[in-house]
């Protein structure tokens, strides 16, 4: 079957493109009867008008660019189902960006979201900097931060206070007893990993101590199991803390290697776990974290960050987590 375009729709209606296109973005200066003939004609041809065709007549393109690292799909899977059933709703359009290291600079897909003229920008990705959200602001284009508490004029941001998180775990772990509590690096989500120190340190701090269990993996190791496998052998820790479960996992695969028994003889928690966890023995004791919410909140924040009255916006939106104990805690 033949296309519909806005070509038939003037021919049907016997009126020019250019009040076609008027009567579609929805302008009031076609007159009644011009108007209805073209909405006639729409219905009886049933045109669909192209989204990013209408929207440069209004100077829009209905589309949101959502920019996540490839790393974490397993993760951002739910995040982006919350996002785009709202943005379903609302009637946009999301152009998904990946990071993956050494291939998509963050530049060039900054260059990429400013030369295709999104309305907006959604992102959920550690590693970008100040740099890149200033330049982007520059074009007066309308940035939600997912994970990251930052906010600005044009920025807003939905988050989950993992140093809180973390600060409450630690505490928890120190009142009872034990102090040797270890963070292992996560070279992909420096971010996450500097919330989840500053956690520990004020746990630390509260109780008059400091805290030095920050596991930095070696540049000669690959993977966080190839650490922890050679680590294991000549050290353990009362807990140790993870920020995703594939890293968890890869510890409690090492313990075992190791004949550490988890968690008789050592605990592992980790803040963020996928659907991987229940396949896991022991399953990982973490943090519940609303990813769905996640992407569904940032959204609706971007749908009101793109209306005209923008001040009554909460630029910070915090939500909350549960701490889940599963078989690798005590």
């Amino acid at each position: 079957m033949k296309r519909v375009t806005i070509y038939d729709v003037a021919n049907e209606a016997g009126v020019s493109l250019a009040t076609v296109s008027r009567v579609i973005n929805g302008s009031n200066v076609v007159k009644g009867g011009t108007k209805q003939k073209v909405e006639e004609a729409i219905e009886k041809l049933g045109y669909k008008p192209n989204a990013i065709a209408q929207g440069l007549a209004l100077q829009k393109t209905t589309t949101i660019a959502l920019v996540i690292p490839e790393a974490s799909f397993t993760y951002t899977g739910q995040i982006i189902n919350g996002l785009l059933d709202v943005a379903k709703i609302y009637k946009y359009n999301i152009m998904l960006h990946t990071t993956t290291e050494g291939i998509n600079e963050i530049n060039d897909i900054i260059e990429n979201i400013i030369k295709s003229r999104v309305d907006g920008v959604v992102i959920y990705n550690d590693k970008l900097m100040r740099e890149e959200l200033n330049t982007l602001t520059k074009y007066n284009v309308p940035i939600v931060i997912i994970g990251n508490k930052v906010s600005d004029a044009k920025i807003s941001s939905v988050y989950v206070d993992i140093e809180n998180a973390v600060y409450e775990l630690v505490m928890k772990y120190l009142e009872g007893g034990k102090r040797d509590i270890a963070i292992i690096q996560d070279r992909k989500n420096g971010y996450s990993i500097d919330q989840m120190i500053n956690g520990a340190k004020k746990a630390y701090a509260t109780k008059g101590l400091e805290f030095n269990g920050y596991l930095e993996i070696p540049g000669q190791y690959r993977t966080s199991y190839d650490f922890m496998k050679d680590y294991l052998q000549d050290h353990k820790h009362d807990l140790i803390i993870a920020n995703r479960d594939s890293q968890a996992i890869a510890v409690v695969n090492a313990a075992k290697e190791n004949g550490i028994d988890i968690p008789k003889e050592m605990e592992i928690v980790c803040v963020i776990d996928t659907k991987y966890n229940s396949m896991m023995r022991p399953q990982i004791s973490s943090f519940a974290i609303p990813s769905y919410d996640l992407g569904a909140v940032s959204m609706r924040v971007m749908t009101k960050m793109l209306q005209e009255n923008t001040d009554d916006i909460d630029k910070e939106i915090e939500l909350s987590y549960l701490f889940t104990p599963r078989q690798s805690t005590l």
